[in-house]
């Protein structure tokens, strides 16, 4: 596990520390600490739908639902569990998938595809959800606070200030989300000693007797599970603070919250005509002066949950492009820090999203009926893969059984809960979901087909061709050096396109060879190349072996190989040329990037022909090969060459003589 480092803050994520633990509040804790603004208001709402059980005793359930979910759900299953399922120290669906994906299920990347498509199509709703609930207290003083406006504006802000990096504002978060978590447990702990009753709710009988008696239990439950929502994003953002420490934080964490949940429900108890009126009692049971204060710290703390789920995003996508699940495209590191990362396409994509889930909802009670939908679907994803981690790790069969049992019931039944907000604006992330989740599935099968498709040849085959060239001073000299990328899995393989650039498009000759492949490796931060010299002074094929937390800048990496050669005396360090050589000029670099052409579709099958229509679109999402990769196009020539090789049919066209008679 390597060190990260957060703004001016240097933090060893293998230790527990104070600056770990501040850290983890400000990172991993947003989304799951802002749920107080909506959830206990969510939850007297969802009692409209009726209900046989006196309002006092439907509080009470309703309030051990929340601490037995935070407590089986987020407590166990994420903080226990699937902390320890880390990869090298990362986490989250996509590296639980690099470490199972050795099962050779065929089914399994379905899994990883589902559950990221998802998580990230419910992180829209989350950042609109949260500004919007905070802007809402300042109703109270005036109820005409154009509440659509401002989250927009603050929306709007949060997504232009990526492209500059988060470093400098990054080592603030903690002690901020540390202030927040401090005026939820104080606020609640105010009501909470006025009526000290409201502790039977941790009794976990009354939760079983309020989903069993009541008629609206799936409208509850739905309301419930708002309380967890930001358990994925916890895993996910495992590597940035260390297990340790988010489990040290976790605890404070979950204690201030549970003491807001319990207070809240006092002040419901004591307010009960103005809680079903539709007052937040989150802002309501602030002292008057206390309001403003609060939705600012409200707001500061919405921006900082977002701020993780943009990030969280920015990681995913970068993952999926390690592991051929979505189209490379460009990623800048504008703090100069690993973990701030900003990926222009997807922030900008997402900031469109939000605003569309803002002009459509205009209320955050709305937003409320359409949020948790698709990230059961990612708990229920991650809980399958968790299932397979426990076998690789030889848990015994039974308890494997029993946790599986167990999660996949409690959240079948939170998915049932959300379901029914499917036509309230839940299909809304559905589709959003189902759009990433067949780009996924489209660019990763697409790549098969291509590949299938694709011819190799041994490389070995060619060197006495390529040694005859480079003497051969009949042929213009292309460049001193001249680099192809490559995928072939075979060391000994090469693309015959390759080849066919090189011998017969237009003969290149050059001094030296390079042939580029880059091997995606499941330890996330795997960072090193190695040389196999295929014809020595000539041809070289040089393997980069990347951690899918590593970016794929090739051209950065690839001048570091060459400085590498040239101290070690492999290859010479200044031009061929006489003159430049001279002037102690460096050898001049060329890449050649070669597109496949699409020619014929006649052995495709039906399924084969929508996947690579999709795949052709998805390709437009993504980032030419020259820029994904850091190349400048003033040494980059593109090329085309085809796609299919294999023949249509038996037929052969016959010559004839024109002056043959029939």
């Amino acid at each position: 596990m390597s060190n990260y480092q957060d703004g001016a803050v240097h933090l060893d994520t293998k230790k527990l520390t104070f600056i770990g633990v501040i850290v983890s509040l400000g990172i991993v804790f947003g989304d799951i600490g802002t749920s107080p603004l909506y959830v206990m208001k969510a939850i007297v709402s969802a009692r409209h739908g009726g209900g046989q059980l006196p309002f006092d005793e439907y509080i009470e359930g309703a309030l051990s639902c929340v601490i037995w979910t935070l407590t089986i759900q987020t407590t166990i299953k994420y903080v226990l569990i699937s902390l320890k399922a880390d990869n090298k120290g990362e986490g989250g669906i996509l590296a639980l998938f690099s470490i199972v994906k050795e099962f050779k299920k065929k089914w399994l990347y379905l899994v990883a595809i589902i559950g990221a498509s998802a998580l990230v199509a419910d992180g829209v709703i989350t950042p609109s959800l949260t500004v919007m609930s905070s802007i809402e207290g300042l109703q109270i003083y005036n109820p005409h606070t154009p509440v659509v406006f401002i989250t927009c504006i603050i929306l709007v802000g949060i997504f232009f200030v990526q492209q500059f990096g988060t470093a400098s504002i990054g080592k603030f978060f903690g002690p901020v989300m540390m202030v927040w978590f401090a005026v939820l447990g104080i606020t609640g702990f105010v009501y909470l000693i006025q009526d000290f009753s409201i502790l039977k709710a941790f009794n976990p009988y009354l939760a079983v007797k309020l989903i069993i008696n009541s008629p609206s239990a799936i409208i509850i439950l739905g309301a419930v599970f708002l309380c967890t929502t930001g358990a994925e994003a916890l895993y996910s953002d495992l590597g940035h603070c260390g297990a340790k420490n988010i489990r040290a934080s976790w605890i404070f964490v979950k204690v201030m919250l549970i003491i807001n949940y319990l207070g809240q429900g006092v002040w419901i108890l004591q307010n009960k005509e103005l809680s079903l009126g539709g007052k937040n009692p989150f802002f309501a049971m602030m002292p008057d002066w206390f309001v403003v204060p609060a939705v600012i710290l409200a707001t500061a703390a919405a921006i900082i949950a977002s701020q993780a789920l943009i990030t969280g995003a920015f990681t995913i996508f970068s993952e999926a492009m390690s592991l051929n699940f979505w189209p490379i495209q460009e990623i800048d590191y504008p703090s100069g820090v690993k973990g701030q990362m900003y990926i222009p396409k997807i922030n900008w994509g997402l900031l469109l999203f939000c605003l569309v889930v803002v002009f459509y909802f205009k209320e955050s009670n709305k937003m409320e009926a359409a949020y948790g939908l698709s990230i059961t679907i990612t708990m229920l994803m991650t809980t399958i893969l968790l299932g397979f981690y426990l076998v690789k790790q030889r848990t015994k069969k039974y308890v494997i059984g029993l946790f599986l049992f167990v999660y996949v019931v409690i959240e079948l039944g939170f998915f049932s809960a959300n379901i029914i907000k499917f036509e309230e604006g839940g299909w809304i992330t559905v589709v959003l979901g189902g759009f990433i989740g067949i780009c996924m599935y489209a660019w990763f099968n697409g790549r098969a087909i291509k590949t299938k498709f694709i011819k190799f040849v041994k490389l070995k085959n060619y060197i006495s061709t390529i040694k005859d060239m480079k003497l051969d001073e009949t042929i213009p000299k292309y460049a001193t050096n001249l680099a192809f990328f490559s995928r072939a899995k075979n060391d000994e393989d090469v693309e015959s396109k390759i080849i066919y650039s090189i011998i017969r498009s237009q003969p290149k000759r050059a001094d030296h060879y390079f042939i580029l492949n880059i091997i995606n490796k499941e330890d996330p931060y795997s960072f090193y190349y190695n040389i196999d010299e295929v014809l020595p002074g000539t041809i070289y094929r040089i393997n980069f072996h990347l951690g899918f937390k590593v970016d794929r800048r090739i051209n950065d990496y690839f001048q570091d190989v060459l400085d590498d050669m040239m101290e070690q005396d492999i290859i010479p360090n200044r031009s061929s040329h006489p003159s430049l050589r001279s002037h102690n000029v460096p050898p001049d670099l060329r890449y050649v990037i070669i597109d496949n052409i699409y020619i014929n579709d006649n052995l495709l099958t039906v399924k084969e022909k929508v996947i690579m229509n999709v795949y052709n679109f998805v390709r437009r999402l993504g980032s030419d090969d020259f820029t994904a990769f850091g190349l400048a196009t003033h040494n980059v020539a593109v090329e085309s060459a085809p796609l299919m090789y294999t023949p249509i049919g038996d037929r052969r066209i016959q010559q004839k003589s024109i002056n043959s008679k029939k």
